[in-house]
């Protein structure tokens, strides 16, 4: 498995002199990352999170000297060509043909699951993972707003699903509210139902903003508004079927930008669904003592630590009705009831992180222990994100300007090729590019938006990354004919080569990494890396020009 065999050996020699587990190892020795400076050994152990483990004396001798002792106690094999010491750490050598060996052999023996059969991953139990993003509102054109949380949420479920666990993808749709008995008024009055045919979120938008702005004039509007909505919280068959058009036309309208976003949900939800479960919440909330007036009239659940109310939460409005944390109370436990999962993850931007951290508690004081294994995945804001046209609003627009930017630079690029389609190759440089730069950093940074920054074709960057993919899939595409797994691996001791074998023994790690705190940089940082690495070895081993046997070991180890 991806480096296991090598950290296997090395754990075996450890675990004999340390008397440990070899299982207790593993994951105290890592793959070194390649140095551009200097040669560096392949694997290194930290002697600190090992010597703890084993003991708790306080009184342990210097870590260095430790270090340098149980150094003295190892020896090379087979596989370890040379053991030495750093800060800490015992540095291991793989012997460097059986290294190129094993990499390889590991790739075209796992194709696209090298890295998740790691021993990494062997003790992770499979889970049921429920996860809520992206969530726009409907009857609005999809604003670029909810595009980091629609692609920070496909990144989650992705990962989880490729390491084997059960993942059901949420939906949740911001459907219910006072905004839409406006925007069914408002379509009584202004609205058209060729254009909504023709354009639906387009023509509701525009409904939207017309009805508001009569509203501040006319306060028989806020009127014709409250008896709407008042007739979709009773139920009224003309008024909901109303509702209803306008939600199947944003879900279709949501699938087809979801399509080009190569997003899927398995599940459709809504504010609506928990309308009426939300009261059997408040009543769960009143039985358990939890629910308490304030003098104002609503109601409030008291979370502070000596409970008086330094810190509350309102559940209910003074007239009765519920309020999106009730709502989301509901949902939270409706799922539960459905699916039976270990893990139910959310993911919004970080000014929502009180709300999540109140309905956490709010369910763990109804006695819902499981809550213990909800989490909120949070993130930052982008700030000047604009199309040539000014500040922009709606994701679509977001989409057509990377698409447009980049054909724009694939035209005036004396490299590209004549492509039977340019569009789609463009669309898809493009979506890669905003997806890069939304993942290089921390999710809950917010980060300040820049085309040329984001377009560039060189240095850490989406173009830069299918580049370098399109370069090692024309190579691919040329050695296919002749490629073979019977390879000379002593041709493979380039310093080159050599540096991208180094790096593919970390993968599984950054996967386990990422799989753990939830981040993709960690990927973006690894793929970046990886695409520099090839483009230096491209450049210093041409697969054109060298002997045949060379040239299928240069090609094999490219792609």
């Amino acid at each position: 498995m991806a480096a296991c065999p090598f950290r296997r050996s090395i754990a075996s020699q450890l675990s004999r002199v340390l008397n440990l587990p070899p299982e207790n190892l593993i994951k105290s020795i890592s793959a070194v990352p390649v140095s551009k400076k200097r040669p560096v050994a392949d694997f290194q152990l930290f002697v600190g999170s090992v010597i703890e483990n084993k003991s708790s004396d306080r009184s342990k001798p210097d870590l260095q000297l430790q270090t340098q002792r149980l150094a003295e106690k190892l020896k090379c094999d087979t596989v370890v060509s040379e053991i030495s010491t750093g800060p800490g750490t015992v540095n291991f050598t793989i012997n460097k043909e059986l290294l190129a060996k094993a990499v390889l052999q590991q790739v075209f023996k796992d194709g696209s699951e090298y890295g998740i059969k790691s021993e990494l991953f062997s003790t992770v139990p499979r889970r049921k993972i429920v996860i809520e993003f992206s969530s726009p509102n409907i009857a609005k054109k999809f604003h670029v707003g909810h595009l980091r949380s629609t692609i920070i949420g496909n990144f989650v479920a992705n990962l989880k699903e490729a390491l084997g666990h059960q993942v059901t993808r949420i939906n949740y749709l911001g459907d219910w509210g006072m905004q839409f008995g406006l925007l069914g008024a408002g379509f009584q009055q202004f609205g058209n139902e060729e254009e909504l045919q023709s354009n639906p979120l387009q023509h509701l938008f525009e409904v939207y903003v017309q009805v508001n702005k009569a509203a501040e004039e006319d306060e028989n509007i806020k009127k014709l508004a409250q008896d709407f909505f008042r007739k979709l919280e009773a139920r009224d068959e003309q008024t909901l079927s109303m509702w209803q058009h306008f939600r199947d036309f944003s879900i279709e309208e949501y699938v087809r930008i979801y399509k080009r976003l190569g997003v899927h949900f398995d599940e459709y939800s809504g504010e609506s669904f928990y309308q009426e479960k939300s009261q059997e919440v408040l009543k769960m909330l009143d039985t358990k003592g939890l629910l308490q007036k304030t003098i104002k009239g609503t109601r409030v659940v008291d979370l502070s630590e000596k409970r008086d109310l330094s810190l509350s939460s309102t559940v209910m409005r003074s007239d009765g009705t519920s309020l999106y944390i009730t709502r989301d109370l509901a949902a939270a436990i409706d799922r539960m009831k459905k699916y039976n999962c270990d893990t139910m993850i959310y993911v919004t931007d970080k000014s929502q992180n009180t709300h999540f951290e109140q309905l956490f508690q709010i369910l763990k004081l109804m006695g819902y222990q499981w809550a213990e294994r909800c989490q909120h995945v949070s993130f930052g804001l982008v700030q000047g994100m604009k199309t040539r046209k000014g500040e922009v609003v709606f994701l679509e627009d977001v989409l057509n300007e990377a698409r447009s930017r980049m054909l724009q630079n694939m035209a005036s690029a004396k490299t590209t090729k004549e492509l039977e389609n340019p569009l789609e190759t463009a669309e898809k440089i493009g979506l890669a590019a905003l997806i890069i730069q939304d993942f290089k950093g921390l999710l809950s940074s917010d980060y300040q938006f820049s085309w040329d920054r984001v377009l560039q074709s060189r240095g850490d960057t989406g173009v830069f990354l299918q580049y370098t993919h399109a370069r090692l899939h024309s190579l691919e595409q040329m050695c296919r004919n002749g490629q073979s797994t019977d390879i000379n691996t002593a041709c493979l001791q380039d310093p080159q080569a050599i540096s991208v074998l180094q790096h593919l023994l970390r993968y599984d790690e950054v996967l386990y990494k990422s799989s753990e705190d939830l981040q993709p940089k960690h990927i973006v940082s690894y793929l970046l890396t990886l695409s520099h690495l090839a483009a230096v070895a491209h450049k210093t081993l041409p697969v054109k020009g060298s002997a045949p046997e060379l040239a299928q070991v240069l090609c094999i180890i490219a792609v």
